[in-house]
């Protein structure tokens, strides 16, 4: 999936500016979809511009400059659905806390502790971020989905580390004792 994509995405959704979006991509509904930056975003709505599948309309601010606020138009639409109908590619997933619990055996089991305690806590912050999100989206099926999917992982996740950082704890206090 490519920005443009994810841009005509959103504005099937809402109309919004540049900004707004990359906020979003950031911290809110469309942050576990794909990066974007700026320099992504801006280049992807001026092309689809050009090609008619959004219209872009200023609106004035108050001691702001005018702002540019994009809507999908129909030939968007169109162009949304064909590349929603393409079955998705495998999803891509990256993390220092894996690679750092793959060579664990080079850090100290303090550091491991500590490590596994801050991606519980990330997690857990993720969990209630999609409950915020679950409250903003008005009971939503599509949103609903998708927030429960990743609900479900990040619970699993905290689940599983809960119970090797437990292991762990017991291991370091029975070696302790000894």
């Amino acid at each position: 999936m490519n920005v443009r994509t994810l841009c005509l995405g959103y504005l099937s959704l809402r109309d919004a500016s540049g900004y707004e979006i990359k906020k979003d991509f950031e911290d809110g509904m469309f942050c576990h979809f794909m990066e974007a930056s700026y320099g992504s975003i801006y280049p992807a709505l001026n092309q689809l511009a050009a090609e008619g599948q959004v219209t872009v309309r200023e609106e004035e601010q108050s001691g702001k400059p005018d702002k540019k606020v994009y809507s999908i138009t129909p030939p968007g639409v169109s162009a949304l659905t064909r590349e929603l109908g393409v079955l998705p590619a495998r999803d891509k997933y990256k993390s220092e806390f894996l690679f750092i619990m793959l060579l664990q055996h080079h850090i100290s089991p303090a550091h491991r502790i500590a490590a596994i305690e801050k991606q519980i806590s990330d997690l857990k912050s993720d969990l209630g971020n999609i409950d915020e999100c679950r409250q903003e989206s008005g009971g939503n099926p599509a949103s609903d989905f998708v927030m429960g999917y990743g609900q479900a992982v990040l619970t699993a996740g905290v689940t599983y580390l809960e119970h090797k950082l437990a292991d762990m704890l017991a291991s370091h206090a029975k070696a302790a004792a000894e």
